[in-house]
């Protein structure tokens, strides 16, 4: 479920014709609309390689394509059929040398969550074929951020967050996140309210499962969690969209994403410099502002391209791909994929999701800062759960989610730790 880059051979395709044309482009691409009926998730380790000389290091790239073999990522191995695992997934290498497993959709989140167990273990046996570990860890504790991956895209995107602070090298690089994905609905209508209510339960639930409260390499501060004040942190242009102003998200995505900065520009095949003319947007270079930086005007492709550079915490990718959950401990991702297939089950479900959300819904910079140690947040978190355990599809996902439920109750992590309340801190 996740979104390709497809390098597409420059010179292909046709232009876009205006600005109004490229909006109604990305409404199209980004909400698929039709009666919600699949889910889908994406799974991100840290990783690490054993070794005489650097034990516990990240691992060699190389290392990666032997171990992964016909299911290496292209990012590896050019040559590579990237063939997906047994169970459908996918796998994809991020910057820092994170591992990714992107599902299948299935119309079930039980037969989503079996699927993924089995890629999942089939992926660490053949990691450990070269004494490669999986991690289940949110934020790296222990490594300062070092990136492995040398493509373009990723050497663009660190010159710029560079720019803004530590923020950017420490999210490629040092964090790990449990997204899932789900249908964007069956008209406007219900995208609109499928999109509020997976906003508005954001920052409960990113308190409910944040256990990321160290981050090496990070500036001083406790918070619940530390991969989410990384995405806070960066480029917010990329990051908040002002979706509380958003009437209309198929319309309103279109004209926020053609207004957000370029990261990056694809070049020909073999240019290697991919960075984008400082502060420059996709509708400056639609409109032939950048005729004389970049030579061209911008084709489809490049739309694409500039849509997988957005970041918000919700991102519309055909589906809607909800991105701010840490990701979680052993096999504890599956509570979060039960608790959305509840949540969004029903129109009547996701309008009682929206309401109770609603008293926290603005404050994500408080649940990533102090988690379940927020009472009202706390207490948001709580019925949230308790109303996804009420719409469980099952009982074995009703009785995971009853237990979140309690937990956080009790005001403890995913991990079992008891939350803390931060001290408040300057300039953050």
């Amino acid at each position: 479920m996740a979104i390709t880059a497809v390098r597409a051979p420059i010179g292909a395709g046709a232009e876009l014709s205006s600005r109004a044309a490229a909006e109604a482009y990305v409404g199209g691409v980004c909400f698929k609309q039709g009666p919600p009926a699949l889910i889908g998730a994406e799974l991100e380790w840290l990783t690490a390689q054993d070794g005489p000389s650097a034990p516990g290091g990240r691992p060699e790239l190389s290392e990666l394509a032997n171990a992964l073999g016909p299911h290496a990522p292209r990012s590896l191995s050019a040559e590579s059929p990237a063939l997906p695992l047994p169970g459908g997934s996918r796998v994809t290498v991020e910057p820092g040398g994170q591992i990714e497993l992107s599902s299948a959709p299935f119309g079930a989140a039980a037969e989503l969550c079996e699927r993924l167990r089995e890629d999942a273990h089939l992926l660490e046996t053949l990691l450990h074929t070269r004494s490669i570990r999986i991690l289940s860890g949110a934020a790296d504790a222990a490594r300062d951020p070092s990136r492995v991956l040398q493509l373009p895209r990723y050497r663009a995107m660190e010159r710029s967050f560079d720019g803004i602070g530590p923020f950017g090298r420490l999210m490629m690089c040092n964090t790990a996140a449990t997204q899932v994905s789900v249908d964007a609905g069956a008209d406007p209508a219900e995208v609109a309210a499928r999109w509020t209510a997976l906003y508005a339960v954001g920052p409960a639930l990113l308190a409910a499962f944040a256990c990321s409260p160290d981050l090496a390499g990070a500036p001083a501060g406790v918070w619940a969690s530390q991969r989410m004040r990384a995405w806070l942190r960066l480029d917010h242009a990329r990051t908040r969209p002002s979706v509380r102003h958003w009437s209309d998200p198929v319309t309103d995505y279109g004209r926020w994403a053609l207004d957000v900065p370029l990261l990056c520009v694809r070049r020909a095949e073999g240019e290697q410099d991919w960075a984008a003319p400082p502060g420059a947007t996709f509708a400056d270079w639609l409109c032939g502002a950048l005729d004389d930086e970049v030579g061209r005007r911008p084709e489809a492709a490049d739309l694409d391209y500039h849509l997988s550079t957005m970041f918000p915490p919700v991102r519309a990718s055909g589906h809607l791909e909800v991105r701010y959950l840490d990701a979680q401990p052993g096999d504890a991702w599956s509570v979060p994929i039960h608790a959305f297939e509840a949540l969004m089950s029903t129109p009547a479900v996701v309008a009682e999701a929206t309401r109770l959300a609603a008293p926290v819904a603005d404050q994500w910079l408080e649940a990533a800062r102090g988690g379940l140690a927020d009472p009202q947040i706390r207490s948001a978190a709580v019925d949230l759960l308790l109303l996804a355990a009420t719409h469980a599809a099952t009982p074995g996902a009703a009785g995971e989610l009853l237990a979140a439920a309690h937990r956080c109750r009790a005001g403890r992590t995913p991990t079992g730790e008891v939350a803390v309340h931060p001290r408040s801190e300057a300039g953050e």
